[in-house]
């Protein structure tokens, strides 16, 4: 007979006290995810140079009409804050002080991904479309593309496109376009 468990998830609120009770430190590299804290991938220094690359180019692009936040959190309902690689937010004078950045603040979210794909493109496409984020991006850096998503429905999104170095994505919701070249070493 298999037994069932039920599960206690936290909240983000729980989560922060773990952090503020020195439960959690920051050298843990935790994030919340459905209620679950999830231990994350170590950073290996390709993928730190990949963040730095695309947190310069974005800001070159875009300058102060985005916030553009590596490898911080964001609040998505009462279960979860994932940290993304980089998030691209609107912007706000405050810079999120006042405000912890949602689902509805942001325009994209990035993940780079090496030894992290599955995760990125299973657990975490889910949560992003739940959480009607717009566009995500999952850069797979081992086989040099980018699957971009769009049109988030339930668990899903309806548009999935492949881009390699040769091409360039439009950012409708900032209308602007990236070239992909410029992305990768």
């Amino acid at each position: 007979m298999t037994e069932i468990l039920n599960r206690r998830l936290l909240t983000v609120e729980e989560y922060h006290l773990m952090g503020e009770a020195g439960i959690l430190k920051p050298e843990d590299k935790v994030e919340l995810i459905n209620g679950e804290i999830i231990t994350m991938s170590p950073i290996n220094r390709k993928h730190i140079s990949y963040v730095n690359r695309i947190t310069v180019l974005f800001i070159e692009i875009f300058g102060r009409k985005i916030i553009v936040s590596p490898q911080n959190s964001i609040r998505i309902g009462k279960h979860s804050e994932p940290e993304p690689d980089i998030a691209i937010l609107k912007f706000r004078e405050d810079f999120y002080f006042e405000k912890h950045p949602t689902s509805e603040d942001t325009h994209l979210l990035i993940e780079v991904a090496d030894s992290s794909l599955k995760f990125d493109s299973s657990v975490k496409l889910a949560l992003y479309a739940r959480a009607m984020i717009k566009e995500y991006w999952i850069i797979n850096i081992n086989k040099q593309e980018i699957i971009v998503l769009k049109n988030p429905k339930g668990d899903s999104y309806q548009t999935k496109a492949v881009y390699k170095k040769e091409k360039s994505i439009k950012l409708e919701q900032l209308d602007a376009s990236i070239d992909v070249s410029k992305i990768f070493f």
